[in-house]
């Protein structure tokens, strides 16, 4: 477990794909019980410690994710992320051939994203329960909900782009689902389009930066997550504009 920032009121974990964040189902141990016996073992508290989960990421998506240590700080974030006060970056690399020029065969468009420019996505998402998967409309359909993020384009190789989201709102699979509706399924997401798997079980998409006014100092904080070891992260990262770097005082 890789601890990226800490204080009195809130902790961000970098979290590794194939975590769950809270428990399910499966049974398997949860960052969010991590976290805990962390905190417990290092400042040596007696009983129960508190945490708060204020946001989630998908089982094979990695990067970060907080948690408030506090109740003070858990009503505060709360409100903050749905005010959409907390803002969240996110890196993809997705299918993206360089060569392509246009629709494939089966009629999905050629993905295309401008270089350093942000363009929005805009599609109306309806979730599939049984299934635990979204579908994208260019309309309003029947128990669809609009879904608006902005994405650019870092660096480009011959089969793969890395790419910057931002989102604008929070769907079930959003990026998953838009990015796909596009012609750029995000690698090794099978369930969206993905050509093939990731070894690990893993997709290529990263919560790459987080950016919020501290919700009990007041301090602005922006944590960015370490890249995956991963060559195609490694390379296409490398190619990437400079990144401004995050200020990470408090």
């Amino acid at each position: 477990m890789q601890i990226v920032y800490e204080d009195n009121h809130i902790i961000i974990v970098s979290k590794q794909s194939g975590e769950i964040v809270q428990g399910d189902k499966t049974g398997d141990e949860p960052l969010s019980e991590k976290v805990k016996a962390y905190l417990k073992e290092k400042y040596q508290k007696p009983g129960a410690v508190f945490l708060g989960v204020v946001h989630r990421l998908d089982r094979p998506v990695g990067g970060l994710v907080m948690f408030a240590r506090t109740s003070k700080a858990l009503t505060r974030l709360n409100k903050m992320f749905a005010a959409g006060e907390v803002h969240k970056t996110y890196w993809a690399i997705v299918e993206s051939d360089n060569t392509k020029k246009r629709s494939d065969k089966e009629g999905n468009p050629a993905c295309r994203f401008s270089l350093s420019t942000f363009q929005l996505l805009e599609h109306w998402l309806t979730r599939n329960e049984r299934q635990n998967k979204a579908y994208a409309y260019d309309r309003e359909v029947p128990g669809s909900k609009l879904a608006r993020l902005r994405c650019r384009q870092l660096a480009q190789g011959d089969r793969y782009a890395l790419v910057e989201v931002q989102l604008m709102t929070g769907r079930h699979h959003q990026i998953r689902c838009q990015l796909s509706a596009i012609g750029c399924p995000i690698k090794g997401d099978l369930k969206y389009g993905a050509r093939r798997s990731n070894a690990d079980g893993s997709i290529s998409l990263l919560a790459r930066r987080i950016a919020f006014t501290h919700p009990v100092s007041g301090t602005d904080i922006c944590i960015e997550a370490p890249l995956p070891d991963d060559p195609l992260w490694q390379a296409l990262a490398a190619k990437a504009e400079p990144q401004t770097a995050p200020q990470t005082s408090a």
